[in-house]
């Protein structure tokens, strides 16, 4: 017996060790590379809403044109604003800074990833956890650049863990667990109002706790044990609020501000623009059902699939299990509504859908903690088995390290990837929007320079070089600098810059500067000051007859907006 417990508490203790010098190399990998990421089209607005929310703050609340501008008030801005504090404080310009910050919070992200799973399912399933989303390129490739959805997904996995420490106290939380619930909550709320919906899984896992404690001690008692947990907690809705208000202060200038922020979100509200889907170019509010579940098949790793969706089946299995202790049958509630319930709800309402899946980052930290719990469950059950657990692992093994070169070899634009269920991104790019956020406008802005620095090009006398440009202009007149003039306008224009998406032309040119990954162009900049005169940057793509439910594509494809949700 000493034997044995001398062996597990090793593999635990390795278990640990390894998780631990796995984000040690990942905050390494982070330092070297945060500056790699490109702009996308919400930067610009986003840096300026955390100015704004600062100047707010710095003028005693006299500045309050951030709880008015553009549409962005309807969110919390905590990101942006500590992205500005930074900027400040380090020696970083302010983009440098938010990527820097994007590093810094999707690591936390995979800590508390990491501390959930391993809290649930011991130190096998936390490192199994943090290895799955680390190799889950929708969450590491956003999580550089995106301002909105990994700050949520963050909040979110962090109020779930606050909750799952809440019902393991029960029925009496502690005042740690209390504040935690209260911190998370309001970070949540304050960084998008729709986290709302966990209500959804929180209320559900309440109900079956309160049955099966009637069933066990009577429903009298039941009530009374119940409403005791949700009186204790409670009491964190104050800080909630507080915090709440911190972030998204917006939300509290008004009582109803909140309410009209859901409402307000309730309805597609921009002019509908068209996205590539299944080689279709669909309006977005037209999207059909299948949008999310289909994308998450083709663009998730396939380890992250299989043992993702084993993970779900434990749980379940655990949860329909009358043997089963009443507390962990309402913790794999939570699990399973957070890593399902949105996308079961998306599919039932059929709301506008765009941009790939950006807007599910959030559900990729439960559905990581599943599948660890999944590995944990198969070293258990393998145990007896030596070959086929050997077997099994190197399997799986084998499956994340492609995932690893598919990453290194997309590297910085990994929230692009497609598995080799689709058979890649060559045809994927036939199918699905790629670098929709003009990432790559970056490193073709850098390499313009660079090429006509070599070729000993100067600009027109008395002008700056003009870009015609397809894509995000505000992250191309960064990229560019201040020698060059970004414009829609292709009359007299010396360089055509376009985003490798369908909506832009392919000119009949060799590309003066190509960024491309796995055969496939990201970005392209053409030299067009002796070629004939180009009509337009954009382009009427040939394109596959849509689906039946889908409308069809016709006239010229218009950009797609750089909308703030």
């Amino acid at each position: 017996m000493f034997r044995v417990a001398a062996r597990n508490w090793a593999g635990a203790h390795l278990a640990d060790i390894a998780a631990l010098a796995l984000l040690g190399a990942l905050s390494v990998v982070a330092l070297l590379t945060f500056r790699h990421y490109g702009l996308g089209w919400d930067d610009y607005t986003h840096a300026e809403y955390g100015e704004l929310l600062l100047a707010y703050y710095t003028s005693g609340f006299e500045d309050t044109r951030a709880l008015s501008f553009v549409n962005l008030y309807y969110y919390g801005g905590g990101f942006d604003m500590l992205s500005a504090i930074v900027a400040r404080i380090l020696p970083l310009d302010l983009f440098a800074a938010r990527r820097l910050m994007g590093a810094v919070v999707g690591l936390i992200g995979l800590v508390i990833t990491w501390r959930l799973g391993r809290r649930l399912g011991g130190p096998n399933a936390g490192l199994a956890a943090l290895v799955l989303l680390t190799l889950c390129p929708l969450y590491y490739g956003h999580m550089f650049m995106n301002a909105k959805d990994v700050p949520f997904a963050v909040a979110k996995i962090s109020l779930l863990y606050a909750l799952v420490r809440a019902f393991e106290e029960y029925p009496k939380p502690s005042w740690k667990t209390v504040a935690l619930f209260g911190l998370t909550l309001g970070l949540t709320l304050g960084t998008r109002v729709m986290g709302g919906i966990a209500v959804l899984s929180v209320g559900l896992a309440g109900i079956v706790l309160l049955t099966l404690e009637a069933r066990r001690i009577g429903l009298k008692s039941a009530i009374g044990r119940f409403g005791a947990f949700a009186g204790i907690l409670c009491c964190g809705l104050v800080l909630a609020y507080g915090v709440m208000g911190l972030v998204w202060p917006w939300s509290i200038a008004e009582p109803l501000n909140p309410v009209r922020a859901v409402m307000y979100f309730t309805k597609f509200w921009e002019v509908p623009w068209r996205e590539l889907y299944e080689g279709s170019a669909v309006l977005v509010p037209e999207m059909p059902r299948g949008y999310v579940p289909t994308l998450f098949a083709v663009t998730m790793p396939e380890v992250f699939l299989l043992l993702a969706l084993l993970g779900i089946g434990v749980a379940l299995r655990t949860l329909f299990r009358a043997d089963a202790p009443p507390i962990r049958r309402t913790i794999e509630i939570l699990l399973l509504g957070a890593a399902l319930v949105p996308i079961l709800v998306t599919v039932a309402t059929k709301p506008a859908m765009y941009n790939g899946i950006r807007h599910f980052v959030f559900v990729t930290p439960p559905l990581a903690v599943l599948g660890g719990l999944a590995v944990a469950w198969l070293i258990e059950r393998l145990a007896p088995l030596p070959r086929l657990r050997a077997a099994t692992f190197g399997a799986l093994g084998l499956a994340a390290s492609v995932t690893v070169v598919d990453m290194v070899r997309l590297h910085p634009y990994q929230y692009a990837h497609y598995n080799h269920l689709i058979g890649g991104l060559q045809t994927a790019d036939r199918e699905f929007m790629l670098d929709y956020w003009g990432l790559a406008f970056k490193q073709a802005g850098e390499e313009l320079r660079a090429e006509i620095d070599r070729r000993g090009l100067k600009p027109p006398v008395g002008r700056r070089w003009k870009v015609a440009t397809c894509g995000p202009h505000n992250a191309a007149r960064i990229a560019l600098g201040p020698n060059f003039v970004v414009t829609y306008d292709t009359h007299g224009a010396d360089f055509a810059l376009m985003l490798g998406e369908y909506y832009c032309q392919r000119l009949p040119l060799k590309p003066m500067v190509e960024v491309s990954r796995e055969g496939v162009m990201f970005a392209a900049v053409y030299d067009v000051r002796s070629a004939d005169p180009l009509a337009s940057v954009f382009s009427t793509p040939p394109i596959q007859p849509p689906l039946p439910n889908q409308q069809q594509a016709s006239g010229r494809a218009a950009m797609p907006r750089p909308a703030a949700p």
